[in-house]
């Protein structure tokens, strides 16, 4: 049977490199964390957050997703929100997949990818990947996403009043070499693309994972040495 595994691992995090576990604050709402809920800054950024709903590479709602919110620390979510203020006097607009992630649910990603009978979104999301090769720096140890720094994101271009996702070479969680951000094997219009969110991104203080073209951390980081752990309601 298909299920999450859950452990007493420490905070184990998605999609960055190995490092110390931080410290778990005992805060237990965006409020007591500091955070912002980026739609109270820019109300009109599209958020399509993957893990409150069954499309994404679990196929089924994360742990602790229960409604589909952006938190962000203070300074990070003011950083994003400049960053679509930009975009959008260019005609594009951000559209965000992850931001505050909590702990317990990076717990439940590293078990699912601990599952090696679960499969069923293998053909969608790592076609070309051992699903034990998942750890090896797809899945890690530690995340930006549960210390409120980090983003996963893409564009809409909504220059002729409809917004469209741009192409980017591969879908958002695709794990395969082709979602290395500077892949050479994408096409010219991927790669402008591409560029074009790093560059908006990059131009507010955030850092690309070379790993994935979504995914970005804010830097220096407010609480570098400190996850957290509340549900998205």
């Amino acid at each position: 049977m298909n299920r999450f595994r859950w452990s007493a691992l420490s905070l184990l995090l998605l999609g960055a490199t190995v490092q110390a576990a931080p410290a778990l604050s005992p805060a237990r709402t965006p409020e007591q964390a500091g955070m912002r809920d980026i739609t109270t800054l820019v109300p009109d950024i599209a958020l399509d957050i993957r893990y409150a709903g069954s499309d994404n590479f679990t196929g089924r709602v994360v742990p602790g997703y229960d409604a589909p919110r952006c938190y962000l620390l203070q300074p990070v979510a003011h950083a994003l929100a400049r960053v679509q203020r930009s975009l959008r006097a260019r005609g594009y607009r951000l559209q965000v997949f992850d931001c505050f992630r909590p702990a317990s649910s990076v717990t439940a990603f590293v078990a699912w990818a601990h599952d090696l009978d679960d499969q069923q979104e293998k053909a969608r999301y790592y076609p070309n990947v051992d699903k034990r090769r998942l750890l090896d720096g797809y899945i890690a140890e530690t995340s930006g996403h549960s210390r409120g720094a980090t983003v996963d994101l893409g564009v809409l271009d909504c220059r002729d009043g409809r917004c469209r996702a741009l192409d980017m070479g591969t879908p958002f969680d695709y794990f395969d070499p082709l979602a290395h951000t500077a892949n050479p094997a994408i096409s010219a219009e991927q790669r402008r693309n591409r560029q074009l969110l790093l560059d908006a991104m990059q131009a507010e203080g955030f850092a690309n994972y070379a790993m994935e073209w979504w995914h970005f951390t804010f830097k220096p980081e407010p609480t570098p040495d400190t996850a957290y752990d509340f549900p998205l309601r």
